[in-house]
């Protein structure tokens, strides 16, 4: 559909350009439906890059040789996905693809940092306290006893995607805040010599509260992705237990499932 050496193209019009929309007028699909499709393809595959504006709904149809309402469909589609947002007196905006994460022991940064979403991290809070019940129990320390709690703020494109809490023992490595703030904390574990071998964990989804809510760029209530994960090393030691937060509207996490013999 679209031409890969364009990906450089610097806006949308001549990004828009260089698609060869393949509009199938005798299939059951709907041609909103159709064009719909290969819009998200194309932001997908970041011909269409965030910030690049669509241009008007008349260009647009009279280009394709369809009705106005019909391409007005087409991108309320990928409003409603989070994909375009209409900004009075700008346009039809491009926003960032929503953030599809491998449900593996994985590190966020590396995976947004590979999927090209430019993630970043602001250290909320990076302190020592003692251990809840919880805490305890997922680290194999005396309740009370001195952990880490480690909070940050993690963006993709400026956008807050995630808030996320981890609590570490409190001797496992040094948590730099500048380093925090440039890598992911996984890395620094591999960094530090520490292997992670296998890890515990449980989805969930709950309303934002009021700072969540804040912090996220969300209106309070809105739904959120939970995820706490139990970390250990490849001699069993428990070595992160993290409790995590992730915009619903951003987020996903991606199965994949086997038949039991």
């Amino acid at each position: 559909m679209a031409k890969t050496g364009d990906r450089a193209r610097p806006t949308a019009t001549a990004a828009l350009g260089s698609l060869d929309f393949a509009l199938d007028r005798g299939s059951p699909v709907p041609l909103y439906h159709q064009l719909a499709q290969q819009l998200e393809a194309a932001i997908e595959h970041g011909i269409l890059a965030p910030g690049n504006l669509l241009g008007n709904e008349v260009d647009l149809s009279v280009r394709l040789g369809l009705s106005r309402p019909t391409v007005r469909q087409a991108i309320q589609s990928l409003v409603d996905k989070g994909l375009l947002v209409r900004r009075r007196g700008v346009g039809t905006q491009v926003v960032h693809s929503q953030v599809r994460r491998p449900l593996e022991l994985s590190s966020l940064y590396d995976d947004l940092e590979t999927a090209g979403q430019a993630p970043t991290t602001e250290v909320v809070r990076n302190e020592v306290v003692p251990a809840s019940c919880d805490v305890a129990a997922a680290l194999g320390v005396p309740e009370g006893g001195e952990v880490t709690v480690l909070d940050r703020l993690r963006r993709t494109h400026g956008r807050p995607v995630a808030l996320l809490r981890n609590h570490l023992p409190v001797s496992l490595l040094d948590l730099d805040g500048a380093r925090l703030e440039s890598t992911g904390l996984y890395r620094m574990m591999r960094s530090a010599g520490i292997t992670l071998h296998s890890a515990r964990q449980t989805i969930g989804a709950r309303a934002a509260t009021a700072e969540e809510a804040f912090r996220l760029d969300e209106r309070e209530g809105a739904a959120l992705l939970t995820m706490q994960r139990t970390a250990y090393d490849d001699t069993g030691r428990p070595v992160e237990y993290g409790t995590h937060i992730y915009r619903a509207s951003l987020y996903t996490f991606d199965f994949q499932l086997l038949v039991r013999p």
